[in-house]
């Protein structure tokens, strides 16, 4: 959706694309309140269309439990809550429609987001050393380590006080190595901010202590982040990790799905000049990151969905939309275009020494940020569109 926010602007029409916006909020709003742990979800039933076969999911044991006429998969990802308070402040931003957020289920929705949000902090061992129950687990018979989670459905044990929000699973659909992911908490924290102050407007009784809440939490995350999430490499650089356990692990590393290490700023949890987003940056697009993946065909952050080898256009966006770098921006744009396989199109991944070998002909996601970098590149660069990549 974030795609077409440059097109967006209010309008009371069904044919709208702010109609659209509504929609989406309307029906996420639904889901949160039906099975706030899930993040893909069958067609609403006013559509007719019966629900999908998920043969992935037949076997899965998920606490909470759900109900697959409406949920098609049930994979608990911090960022898919983060996504929902995302599209509510491109509504927003884009329509200034303070009226819609009080006309239907969104305070509702938020505070199901809260209570989820809260109920994640529940660390792995109480006070006196015993197993707290998890509000969460998932288990699924599979041959790929990334499907399930660990000791049996729990995933690896998360510390007490580390004050940041665990995810079961990363925006790649892989399960976490440790729980406490760093880019979803940043994305989640910097947009339960911006959507607190629509709730700060709104006349419902309920809505002046939930944007205290919203707000309260937001700034707990930012300072966690800072001093449980970042780490000090060898030669004394500080970088934000991609995820933690909260016993003073760190996973060094970043993956081409958004939110990453590398798409920080473009949440606003942060500016691209920010000294430790720089130093974090500098690691995750060298071959530091064991996911980095460079070739003669394209380089570009990759990850373990599709495994070694395979570079993702996506990151390739992403580096574009965070660099004011010229040199960089042509390189990353060269690496895009040139790596379609003669189709037009940008694929999930491709092979860094084969552009015949790709994944997913048209990805929509990779096609619709690509859209959005042209965009930004015409208000913020548009000389570098000026350039023959032929």
């Amino acid at each position: 959706m974030q795609s077409y926010l440059p097109l967006l602007n209010a309008s009371s029409s069904n044919n709208s694309l702010a109609s659209l916006y509504r929609g989406v909020i309307n029906l996420q709003s639904r889901y949160l309140l039906t099975s706030p742990y899930c993040n893909s979800f069958q067609p609403p039933a006013e559509s007719n269309i019966p629900p999908a076969s998920n043969s992935a999911a037949d076997t899965d044991v998920v606490t909470p439990s759900y109900s697959n006429t409406s949920v098609f998969e049930c994979k608990y990802e911090l960022d898919s809550l983060a996504a929902f308070l995302e599209v509510s402040t491109d509504y927003y931003t884009g329509t200034q429609d303070l009226d819609f957020f009080s006309r239907f289920q969104w305070i509702d929705a938020v505070q199901s987001v809260l209570n989820v949000a809260t109920s994640m902090m529940t660390p792995t061992y109480g006070t006196d050393g015993s197993v707290l129950t998890s509000p969460y687990t998932f288990q699924r018979t599979t041959s790929r380590a990334s499907e399930t989670l660990l000791n049996n459905g729990l995933g690896s044990p998360t510390g007490a006080n580390a004050s940041l929000i665990r995810s079961a699973f990363r925006p790649s659909d892989d399960s976490t190595l440790f729980q406490l992911f760093i880019p979803a908490n940043m994305m989640f924290s910097a947009y339960l901010n911006s959507t607190a102050a629509i709730m700060s407007q709104l006349s419902d009784p309920r809505a002046a202590s939930l944007a205290s809440q919203m707000s309260d939490m937001s700034s707990s995350l930012r300072e966690a982040i800072t001093s449980v999430g970042t780490t000090t490499l060898r030669d004394g650089t500080t970088i934000f990790a991609y995820e933690t356990d909260g016993f003073a692990t760190y996973h060094l590393m970043d993956d081409a799905n958004i939110p990453s290490l590398l798409s920080a700023p473009l949440s606003g949890f942060l500016d691209r000049s920010d000294p430790t987003y720089q130093a974090t940056r500098a690691f995750v697009t060298s071959n530091q990151n064991p996911y980095f993946m460079y070739g003669p065909v394209i380089s570009a952050v990759g990850g373990p969905h599709n495994g070694p080898g395979y570079a993702w256009p996506m990151a390739a966006i992403v580096r574009i939309l965070t660099s004011d770098d010229d040199a960089e921006i042509e390189e990353q744009l060269r690496g895009i275009v040139s790596s379609t396989d003669g189709l037009g199109l940008i694929h999930e991944s491709v092979n860094t020494f084969d552009q015949s070998d790709w994944t997913r002909q048209w990805f929509s996601w990779a096609n619709g940020l690509f859209g959005q970098m042209i965009y930004d590149l015409a208000q913020r660069k548009p000389g570098v569109l000026q350039t023959s990549f032929q």
